[in-house]
């Protein structure tokens, strides 16, 4: 195995693993590899919401779950929770600590990286190994499930990354020969059957380490936990199950969707692509919502926009868009990323990351502790923010969102490159070419502002490379300019590639045009997008703190409710894709500030005209049944202005609004 090298640069140590020394007749190569960790840096509205995730949750879950995530957590050695929570937690917290460069996370990650490392036992197994505490509600035998695993070595690859610490591919390397020893008498679905849909985690970190080491017993096991994971690509591709309200796990599908394009590396079929594109699609079609993401509350739950999305789902199909970009480069796959990132996760948490719902709905008109029409209820607490209402699982595991994000944000190319594939302020420092040294700033406005602009800084006089931008589908043309002079226009769903030979102090701009544009969903309600955005009313709100006395253990000591104090039941007037601009009026409200992610602070809005439909009114703390567009001969009131924002900055919000005609 190639040793692992050090490069400082500028006080950050970067680590060149050995990935892009694969032995032949191995994995396919990919066309972008991540970069280690702390390489890029978030800037702007980016950081300040690591920073918030720093100093809230994330920073300190130990001490507001200390039930949990304190002292006696299995992965700590104790006898509490050994399952997934602890690593879930970890697994945000980690990446956050590195991108942050923050001493304090660092040393709050230690402990549970330590343990890990010195849990090996003598058959390569690794982790807890006696019972699970009463929470986890498994049984006795149930502490080598194999699921919690995958989550403490999607962590300890994070922490390869970040340190080059080869006690990871020891360990590694041994529980990989113990799974595939192990596997074929107990297969991912001996204990609990969330391993066999979520084993594309697992098959991910095997690929990974192969790409280091090369062993070749590594794809042997590749190709079995495959054929013990749930068959996606057959689902995706031969039945209706995406069409079928509760044929599956709402974070299992989020999960499994990356597992044809993991197992692509290794046996490029062309079907496992087809089979991912069929699947997104499918999703959109019977399930799809204006945020981004599908009715899954917490089986699939099919597109009534009144349907919760569960958190967990957002994080984890963020992740495996993540996963598949770097395989593939596909931009269908960057824009789906963006659409989640930008609209459904930054309005589920609460903007000091102190709180969360588990459930967020397209059309959210009143969060009171009720029961709804969901697959699962926990006492009706599903859509109020609090720590722990809902179900805890989103506690642990929605640290992972941002500072993800934030790490694949740039690549390394095969072609000795930098790409930036998907787009917010930060600064990523690595080597191109030659192992030269370079430094690149993307100030941006994005996804608000059209804007992005790169400036390259390197102590070399000259380096020749490759620089790969993403040009998103929606995006009918982009224009980029070199050092203030026009170089090329490119028609969107592309990736362009600027080969040039390059110096310090060079700048390239990069104006990507949102034209608004209309979708359509739930009984041909429409929803207004521009960019990656998609855009909502917000409703005036009240909001009441519970003191939660009835089931404080379950969820929470404390809990927000939130009531609408204007009017919600709005249509849209029915308007040509070709008259969209003069009828809906794009304004800015100024610069992009670093906390823009609130309805008060939202930097952009669109201003038209709606009309009240006097029959859409409220259910079971919902929405009522949402009238069909245009439906023939609907009564509604005269004409009144609105005011659209980003659905990111809203709390209370219709994102998809029945059409009505013209009179």
């Amino acid at each position: 195995m190639k040793k692992t090298l050090a490069v400082i640069l500028c006080g950050w140590t970067l680590f060149a693993s050995g990935q892009s020394n694969q032995p032949a007749a191995s994995l396919r190569p990919n066309p972008y590899q991540e970069l280690p960790l702390g390489a890029i840096r978030p800037e702007g509205w980016l950081r300040e919401r690591l920073i918030r995730q720093k100093e809230g949750a994330t920073g300190k879950l130990d001490v507001l779950y200390p039930s949990v995530m304190g002292p006696r957590n299995g992965w700590l050695g104790g006898d509490g929770d050994q399952w997934e929570r602890g690593p879930y937690w970890v697994d945000g917290l980690l990446p956050l600590a590195y991108l942050l460069n923050d001493a304090e996370l660092i040393a709050k990650t230690k402990p549970w990286v330590e343990w890990a490392l010195n849990s090996q036992q003598p058959d390569g197994y690794f982790g807890p190994s006696h019972d699970y505490g009463p929470e986890a509600g498994l049984q006795r035998d149930n502490s080598r499930d194999w699921w919690p695993k995958m989550v403490a070595l999607k962590i300890l690859k994070q922490y390869y990354s970040a340190t080059g610490d080869q006690r990871v591919i020891r360990l590694m390397t041994n529980y990989f020969k113990y799974q595939l020893k192990e596997l074929p008498k107990t297969p991912l679905d001996h204990w609990t059957f969330w391993a066999r849909y979520r084993g594309g985690d697992n098959l991910l970190l095997v690929y990974w380490l192969h790409r280091i080491t090369g062993d070749a017993f590594l794809l042997q096991l590749g190709d079995l936990i495959h054929k013990q994971t749930f068959d996606y690509t057959n689902a995706f591709l031969q039945t209706d199950m995406l069409s079928q309200p509760g044929s599956i796990h709402c974070v299992n599908l989020a999960q499994g969707l990356k597992t044809p394009v993991i197992q692509y590396q290794h046996h490029p079929k062309a079907e496992y692509i087809q089979a991912v594109d069929r699947g997104l699609a499918d999703i959109r079609k019977y399930n799809g919502m204006a945020h981004g993401l599908y009715g899954g509350d917490e089986a699939l739950h099919g597109n009534n926009p009144t349907q919760g999305s569960e958190l967990c789902s957002a994080v984890e199909m963020m992740f495996s868009l993540e996963s598949m970009l770097e395989i593939t480069g596909k931009v269908a796959w960057a824009d789906q990323l963006e659409k989640i990132a930008f609209n459904a996760l930054p309005t589920q948490i609460s903007d000091d990351f102190m709180s969360r719902q588990y459930f967020q709905q397209a059309n959210q008109v009143m969060l009171t502790r009720h029961t709804r029409n969901f697959d699962v209820n926990h006492g009706g607490t599903d859509v109020c923010f609090g720590l722990l209402t809902g179900y805890p699982c989103c506690t642990s595991n929605m640290h992972q969102g941002w500072p993800k994000f934030t790490q694949n944000l740039w690549y390394k190319t095969s072609d000795q490159g930098l790409a930036a594939l998907v787009y917010a302020p930060s600064e990523v420092k690595t080597v191109v070419g030659k192992n030269v040294p370079v430094t690149f700033k993307e100030e941006t406005g994005y996804p608000f502002e059209e804007t992005i602009r790169f400036t390259l800084t390197t102590e070399a006089r000259s380096v020749t490379f490759p620089l790969h931008l993403r040009i998103p589908e929606w995006c009918p043309k982009a224009s980029l300019t070199i050092n203030g002079k026009p170089y090329k226009e490119v028609v969107g769903n592309a990736v362009t590639v600027i080969n040039r030979t390059w110096k310090s102090g060079d700048v390239v701009e990069v104006q990507l045009p949102m034209p608004l544009r209309q979708s359509s969903w739930y009984e041909n309600s429409h929803s207004i997008e521009r960019g990656p955005l998609t855009y909502a009313l917000p409703l005036g709100e009240e909001v009441k703190k519970v003191t939660n006395t009835k089931d404080p253990i379950d969820y929470g000591d404390a809990y927000e409710e939130v009531r609408p104090t204007t009017p919600w039941n709005y249509s849209l007037i029915v308007s040509s894709d070709a008259k969209l601009a003069e009828r809906y009026i794009v304004e800015k409200t100024g610069k992009v500030s670093n906390s823009p992610w609130t309805t008060e602070s939202a930097p952009i809005r669109i201003r038209t005209k709606g009309r009240r439909i006097p029959s859409w009114g409220l259910y079971n703390d919902m929405t009522g049944p949402i009238p069909y567009s245009v439906t023939y001969n609907l009564e509604y009131g005269p004409e009144e202005e609105i005011i659209l924002i980003p659905y990111g900055c809203t709390r209370l919000r219709i994102a998809q609004f029945p059409v009505t005609g013209g009179r």
